[in-house]
């Protein structure tokens, strides 16, 4: 895995061993970025159930201005860590050893410009997370972004208060861009 664009471009990112994280592969984190072209500039990005940190990394790569990353896994934690530092973006990241559900509902509102969140597949975690997001008010026009399983249903969201303004699907996944409505 490595950083497909920016200040950081072509660096390797480490991974930690195991399943407990899926990296998304760089040719899907191109198309995910070429989608949020307008949005990722200067912006406060979060990264929920961040991994190795990959996403967030690659938003910091292309000019967000700060990137909080929230994963559990403390090796995972680890891992972001070495991946800031040797991408040399570790003055605009903050990691965050948090369950990501627990983090959302710590906060007063929401004051990041893009969510992006890539759970452990068919779990519901998704779901629990736009839940307590639904009940938060936004401080912004944030832009949330899901990658879940293909198989994944999103109808519920709308009676949560969010519209889906894009559904990107792969062959064995997708990413699904929400917005709060007013």
């Amino acid at each position: 895995m490595r950083v497909v664009a920016g200040t950081a471009r072509s660096l390797i990112l480490k991974t930690i061993e195991g399943m407990d994280t899926r990296p998304t592969t760089d040719r899907i984190k191109e198309t995910l970025f070429n989608m949020l072209t307008g949005y990722v500039q200067d912006a406060k990005f979060l990264d929920l159930f961040a991994g190795s940190g990959g996403i967030g990394i690659e938003a910091l790569s292309r000019g967000a201005s700060e990137c909080t990353f929230i994963e559990n896994n403390p090796k995972a934690v680890a891992c972001i860590k070495d991946n800031l530092t040797h991408t040399k973006l570790e003055n605009r990241g903050k990691v965050l050893k948090y369950d990501a559900i627990s983090y959302v509902q710590g906060l007063n509102n929401i004051d990041y410009d893009v969510i992006f969140m890539d759970p452990p597949y068919n779990k519901d975690l998704e779901k629990n997370v736009l839940t307590v997001l639904a009940g938060k008010e936004f401080l912004t026009d944030t832009l949330i972004v899901v990658e879940a399983s293909i198989e994944e249903d999103f109808s519920y969201v709308e009676q949560l208060g969010f519209d889906i303004v894009k559904d990107k699907r792969y062959k064995s996944n997708k990413h699904i861009f929400l917005q709060k409505r007013d």
